[in-house]
């Protein structure tokens, strides 16, 4: 998946409805939602958006994807 691709306009977090942000590095690609501190994987280009596939991000590593983001 590419930051421009139009299908992250429409992705949203299956907990609270808002928008996702893309997140691609040396583990993979996953979808992040700073809201709620969760992040989805993306398995071969498909994003898991079922509640029970997310994972909560600890806050020391929140505050680094934020950073990351706000770039």
């Amino acid at each position: 998946m590419k930051p421009d691709d139009p299908l992250l306009r429409i992705l949203a977090c299956p907990l609270d409805k808002g928008p996702l942000h893309l997140l691609a590095g040396d583990g993979g690609e996953s979808l992040y939602n700073p809201r709620l501190r969760r992040r989805y994987p993306i398995v071969d280009g498909v994003p898991q958006l079922l509640p029970s596939s997310g994972e909560q991000v600890p806050q020391d590593e929140h505050e680094t994807l934020l950073k990351r983001m706000a770039l």
